[in-house]
């Protein structure tokens, strides 16, 4: 295998990283409140966890796009993000735990293989939406394990998680 350009392994590392705080933040978790509401909003950690895993899923499709020099009419659908979220979270829901771990692990593994063969210089390619391949990588990735990792830390606290506006 080639060699991996340092700004990639960066990211790769940053989201692997990120990751790891997330499972470990849902490790923490008794396995009897994996299902009750209330994590997130109503979302329990099984739910939580597929909707990290589905938006892995989904920075992986933007990697490939950008492969097939598609990235420009990827975002182009009818769904908002509400409605997604809404969507994987009601699948998520009829899963047991096990099912949603996996999906997670394997969306997280596709992403990092994808990310792993990206050139450095499509992270600036852009979507139809704008965003940036790399801001896709980050917001999808890293950045999203991180968000959800202090809301589970806020859970425990007993407190609100903080706004996304205040983690930027």
């Amino acid at each position: 295998m080639a060699d991996i350009p340092d700004p990639i392994q960066a990211l790769l590392d940053d989201l692997a990283a990120a990751r790891d705080e997330f499972l470990a933040a849902i490790g923490d978790i008794d396995p009897a409140l994996r299902t009750t509401p209330g994590l997130v909003g109503e979302w329990s950690a099984r739910e939580l966890v597929g909707h990290v895993g589905y938006w892995s899923g989904h920075a992986a499709e933007a990697l490939h796009r950008a492969e097939q020099d598609e990235l420009d009419a990827f975002g182009v659908d009818e769904l908002s993000v509400d409605e997604r979220n809404e969507v994987v979270a009601k699948v998520a829901a009829k899963a047991d735990w096990a099912t949603v771990a996996a999906r997670e692990q394997g969306a997280y593994e596709a992403f990092a293989a994808r990310l792993a063969r990206v050139v450095p210089e499509r992270l600036g390619d852009r979507d139809a939406d704008g965003d940036t391949l790399a801001e896709i990588v980050a917001f999808d990735g890293a950045d999203h394990y991180r968000e959800h990792t202090l809301d589970i830390r806020a859970w425990f606290d007993g407190q609100n998680a903080p706004d996304e506006a205040d983690a930027d």
